[in-house]
């Protein structure tokens, strides 16, 4: 007599597969002592106590008291003793995590430059190797530490920022989460000297941790992880073959050509991007019709500047026809909203204006469409 495992045996039977590498936790702030140390050091004591080996390879206590009680809950990995012009430096042991191989690493500081003669000369390298090595880490990261953004954060707050990690570690990671606080309460706790001695506090009051500059620090961060969570859910829906748009974030195509009347037409579409806070794309669909003609090419260009100039997306395009190219644009970068023109041409050529429309209609997949008067004075 046959007998026939039911499903749960199977799955105990099977292998699980195996893991490529470890995963990045990144928990993110837009200033210091938002609290993103406490939480991840949190996280790790609730993983330890689900029964996952946990291991400490470096946390900034910055003498406060409560980072101080929470990491004494968790084993840590001693640190390596580093000489440089003659001063006892410590730093991450990276050999020696790795040597231990816990299943998870908390890494606080990514952006921390080390000592010379460390293993790497960043820590967010050492960070790539523990993960190659299939250990998850937890770490901590504050926006102004991210490359691109640091020019930015110096012209808002007047402060150089000195350490940074390239933009492509926020992809790395597996899972971002934004550490808030209002700058209010973040201010407050900087009065109290929660998060620097009281003396130093003051000062920092007056600088870094103006109000205004929180406020932009914040609004950076809240976008960049808006990004974080638009790519995975790009992500997941690729993964799924899910070719329509959900519509969590809007984004908007205009197309552009050589008409002077097409920045009329851009500028329309820029205020409907920012009222709604999506991302524009200016589109043009070479279709070979205008290669020759020097004019037009010139206004073209100039159409292009423009669009560029209200920080829209310019994406030039080849194809038969403009609707087949806007169409396969649309269906590629998940757009949700189109901006057409209301064509001004008589006879023929408005009778292809609306044939390409109506084309564009039948085909494209779920979008709105707006098709606005390309007359009146330019706005931007």
């Amino acid at each position: 007599m046959e007998i026939r495992k039911s499903p749960e045996q199977w799955l105990e039977k099977a292998d699980p597969p195996e893991k490529k590498e470890g995963t990045l936790k990144l928990f993110l702030g837009y200033a210091p002592g938002v609290g993103k140390t406490y939480t991840m050091l949190s996280e790790a004591i609730r993983r330890h106590a689900r029964g996952e080996d946990v291991m400490i390879g470096v946390v900034e206590t910055h003498t406060r008291k409560p980072i101080k009680e929470l990491a004494a809950q968790l084993t840590a990995v001693p640190k390596r003793k580093l000489e440089y012009k003659g001063i006892l430096f410590e730093e991450m042991d990276v050999d020696a995590i790795i040597a231990r191989h816990p299943q998870v690493a908390v890494v606080d500081e990514l952006a921390h430059t080390n000592i010379e003669g460390s293993r790497h000369r960043k820590r967010y390298e050492d960070v790539m190797d523990i993960l190659a090595a299939k250990i998850d880490v937890l770490s901590t990261l504050n926006i102004q530490h991210v490359d691109s953004l640091a020019p930015q954060v110096q012209s808002i707050t007047g402060v150089p920022v000195r350490e940074t990690v390239p933009d492509w570690l926020l992809k790395k990671a597996g899972e971002v989460v934004m550490i808030d606080l209002t700058p209010e309460a973040l201010r407050n706790r900087m009065k109290r000297g929660d998060i620097y001695p009281v003396d130093r506090a003051e000062r920092a009051l007056g600088n870094f941790f103006r109000g205004g500059n929180l406020i932009a620090l914040r609004e950076l961060a809240l976008r960049r992880v808006a990004e974080s969570v638009d790519m995975s859910l790009e992500s997941y829906l690729e993964t799924k073959n899910i070719t329509r748009n959900w519509g969590v974030r809007e984004r908007i195509a205009v197309g552009i050509s050589s008409d002077p009347s097409s920045q009329y037409l851009i500028a329309r579409a820029a205020r409907i991007a920012r009222a709604i806070d999506g991302e524009l794309y200016a589109v043009h669909v070479d279709t070979g019709e205008d290669r020759d003609d020097e004019h037009k090419q010139k206004n073209l260009e100039a159409n292009i500047r423009f669009a560029e100039g209200l920080e829209a997306r310019v994406e030039r395009l080849k194809g038969k026809s403009v609707a087949d190219g806007v169409i396969d644009f649309v269906k590629e970068k998940r757009i949700t909203q189109v901006v057409f023109g209301h064509s001004t041409s008589a006879g023929w050529r408005r009778y292809l204006y609306l044939s390409a429309v109506h084309r564009f209609l039948r085909d494209a997949p779920s979008v709105d469409v707006h098709i606005v008067t390309q007359e009146g004075e330019l706005e931007a």
